[in-house]
């Protein structure tokens, strides 16, 4: 079916021909006149390559530099506000029709409706009042759901995802999201972040998979998967996710956001490549970058990074763009160039694509300048501009350029929102349960729930939500509950007494606090952070807050049955109150849906299974992954560093993979098929996992391998595998993994080859562990003897 008639039946089904007439009669004009005349590029039927090729040959260097600029919404609108979604069509049109601008982005969380109003105003300026009547791209911030619009289904942010090692939540996720803004408009989402979650005190923490290549490789896959949903349920329009930042920028020296990265590059090639080439590998169209610097460059004028990585060694042929006015930084921030001009020249030969640039027509100013002076070919420009090209009739832009406004009344149905619940309840951790003080009995006359989130909405949501840093608690959805409500709903015959802050000694509101202590049969404390992102979310001290540790021991001395449920975007350190709290709950950041999913876990209606994505810090001040070297914790005694557990006691509070449950699970019998294998080799590990308590419950079965001896100083051990199985009480089950030494047993030197060294490996899972060879047809290095 040719695009006029698609358009057709479309409308008439929906009623809404006659009022399109006008616009019809002009598609079917420009169609007919295009191919007629040879414009190749108008005429769907050609492959896509033609079409480039044609659009681009009829291109002058103005519109091409216009295709590469990205500009906000705030030049746009009415008031110059982020939130402000209203378009006004005279500053749209002179930005499009004098300067070509080939993409707009963002907003705040306004009603489908608008959002749909003004999408299809904008489109329509760039596709009928432009010479060539490019389409744009719209771009947008829907981090976890489609978050920039109102009563839409929000899910828990990634560092929840990762909790659940669950891929489906994080394809769920992707795709939720595209059903529910597709028709909009928002074509291009930013979206997923796959830096690793390596350094506590950096604010983004929590849009990260958590600290395990591995797991953010699995996770940010899904989540291309769901989102670009090709063909999927949004044909016959199409999506891009973003990659993003490429790469590093989760691991600053200071922890704070965009500041200085060492890496040397075998520990990229090693830990931070990995998610992203998984993302390349399974189709991502755009990929967004690293804001900071890394050994000294900052990445958007890094030509090592950008194409020689990027490009040449990861094979990445899609758009790569840059972060919030990330080049004029080059001259302000990073002082690596003198002015705008010279910012432009060394980020668009490193590699850039695209500049958001966001608020001015500086990019364009300068790198028109720059073209006729002759410093910039217009070759390089073609480059850049073929890949958006590319991208636009990829996505079928020029054949369906206006959203569909179908469906809208699918937006946060109940059948999405039960997808991020289960997310939210598969992502509570139970970290500490001494004596089996959880679950709470319904049969409770009283429970105080006390702390800052008891009452908050937004902090269960953290940034990203509604805007930028999140919004003012009158926002969001009616719909959606507290800890509070939650716990009311859930204890239904009991009385719940809740409480935000204590106040000062001798206040009303803290005598309030004693009476309702006293009389409640049990507390839950909700404690954590108030939504944030980037340097906005930078801070010094990575404890609770004092008054938040305050309030924890003034609730443990009353001797009641305590709950501390932390609801954070990254760890924050409580070690000081640990020991005298009976059950803690990491419940992160889940989202809408979460406070329904806290309370099903402190009920007992839901058995927790989440496992922690990252290492718990126990020190303010030092902190190490999971898969650390072994010297990072050797100091003064070798026979600690030799045993993981023990080494990770040293450092972590809670280790990454920690998680407990209602029941227990035991492992036994590991068995690995031979003890010796060659490369071309697999062989298989197996156990026995048996629930030993006595309710069903869910276990994540995590596998680990450690290289017992390297070129190239090894991690203690490094995840290679999980699986999520379901038990019954008393039932068994084996759990198989199949070890192949090219994809389990390698790892990068310095330039990215992969070595495959001969010698002795450890398989883990649970308290089990087994040894084998690995005897090398030809090795790289023999550095062990049997």
């Amino acid at each position: 079916m040719d695009f006029q008639s698609f358009l057709f039946i479309r409308l008439l089904k929906k009623g809404l021909f006659l009022l399109f007439i006008p616009f019809l009669s002009f598609l079917l004009f420009l169609g007919s006149f295009g191919i007629a005349s040879g414009q190749t590029y108008l005429d769907p039927e050609s492959p896509i390559k033609e079409r480039v090729d044609d659009l681009l040959a009829r291109m002058t260097i103005e519109e091409k530099v216009g295709q590469m600029t990205q500009l906000n919404i705030t030049l746009i609108n009415e008031t110059g506000d982020q939130s402000d979604v209203n378009l006004v069509p005279e500053k749209a049109k002179e930005l499009l029709t004098n300067h070509h601008i080939g993409s707009f982005l963002n907003g705040e969380a306004v009603p489908p409706e608008q959002w749909l109003k003004y999408t299809q105003e904008l489109q329509k300026i760039a596709v009928e009042e432009t010479r060539l009547g490019i389409p744009i791209i719209y771009g947008i911030d829907h981090i976890h759901g489609a978050s920039y619009i109102q009563n839409s289904t929000i899910f828990p942010h990634n560092i929840n995802i990762g909790a659940t090692f669950n891929t489906e939540n994080s394809f769920q996720n992707g795709r939720i999201t595209a059903l529910e803004s597709a028709p909009l408009g928002h074509t291009w989402n930013f979206s997923p972040v796959l830096d690793l979650g390596q350094n506590p005190y950096w604010p983004r923490q929590y849009e990260t998979f958590g600290e395990d290549p591995y797991l953010a490789s699995e996770l940010g896959t899904a989540y291309v998967d769901g989102y670009q949903q090709e063909p999927g349920d949004i044909a016959p329009y199409g999506l891009a996710a973003t990659a993003k930042h490429f790469l590093g920028y989760s691991v600053p020296r200071s922890g704070w956001d965009r500041t200085p990265v060492d890496l040397s590059m075998q520990t990229i090639h090693e830990f931070h490549r990995p998610s992203f080439q998984a993302a390349i590998d399974a189709g991502i169209k755009t990929i967004m970058v690293n804001s900071s610097e890394i050994n000294g460059i900052p990445v958007h004028n890094s030509k090592q990074l950008l194409s020689d990585l990027l490009r040449e060694e990861m094979g990445f042929e899609g758009i790569v763009l840059t972060d919030w006015e990330d080049i004029g930084k080059l001259v302000n921030y990073h002082k690596t160039a003198r002015n705008y001009d010279e910012a432009t020249y060394q980020a668009v030969e490193a590699g850039i694509d695209m500049s958001m640039t966001p608020q001015s027509l500086e990019f364009n100013e300068s790198l028109l300048k720059l073209v006729k002076d002759g410093r910039i070919s217009e070759e390089r420009l073609d480059e850049s501009v073929r890949r958006i090209l590319k991208l636009k009739f990829e996505l079928g832009l020029f054949e369906h350029p206006y959203p569909s406004g179908e469906d809208l009344d699918q937006i946060g149905i109940d059948s999405h929102k039960k997808k991020a619940l289960q997310a939210a309840r598969e992502s509570m951790v139970l970290l500490k349960n001494a004596d089996n003080t959880l679950p709470f009995s319904k049969e409770l006359d009283q429970i105080l729930v006390v702390g800052p989130s008891a009452k908050s909405k937004r902090n269960l949501s953290g940034g990203w939500t509604l805007a930028w840093q999140g919004s003012s608690e009158d926002r969001y959805p009616e719909s959606m509950k507290t800890i509070s409500e939650a716990i009311a709903d859930k204890f239904s015959d009991t009385q719940v007494v809740s409480i935000d802050s204590i106040g000062p000694e001798n206040s009303d509101r803290r005598s309030h606090f004693n009476e309702a202590l006293n009389n409640s049969d049990a507390v839950i404390i909700a404690a954590g952070e108030e939504p944030y992102t980037e340097y906005v979310g930078n801070i010094t001290n990575l404890e609770l807050p004092e008054d938040q540790l305050d309030l924890i021991r003034a609730v443990n001395q009353s001797g009641k049955p305590t709950a501390l449920v932390l609801v954070e975007g990254r760890p924050r350190v409580i070690t000081d109150i640990v020991d005298e709290t009976e059950a803690i709950v990491w419940a992160g950041l889940p989202g809408f849906e979460g406070a329904e999913a806290i309370a099903d876990v402190i009920s007992g209606d839901y058995n927790p299974s989440g496992k922690l994505p990252f290492s718990y810090p126990q020190f303010t001040g030092h902190f190490v992954p999971y898969n650390h070297k072994s010297s990072a914790v050797y100091y003064f005694d070798p026979d600690v560093a030799n045993n993981i557990e023990q080494a990770n006691k040293t450092t972590a509070q809670w280790n990454f993979g920690h998680g407990l449950s209602y029941t227990d699970f035991s492992y036994d019998e590991l068995s690995i098929s031979d003890t010796t294998l060659t490369d071309n080799q697999q062989i298989t590990a197996t156990t026995t996992v048996t629930n030993s308590g006595d309710r069903a419950g869910t276990e994540i079965v995590l596998w680990y391998i450690t290289d017992e001896v390297g070129r190239i100083t090894r991690p203690v051990k490094e995840l290679v595998h999980f699986k999520r199985i379901q038990l019954e009480p008393g039932e068994q089950q084996q759990v198989t993994f199949k070890i192949n030494p090219k994809n389990h047993l390698g790892y990068p030197d310095f330039e990215g080859k992969n070595i495959l060294e001969e010698g002795y490996f450890t398989i883990h899972v649970g308290s089990q562990n087994a040894r084998f060879y690995l005897q090398s047809d030809s090795p790289t290095i023999n550095l062990q003897s049997k």
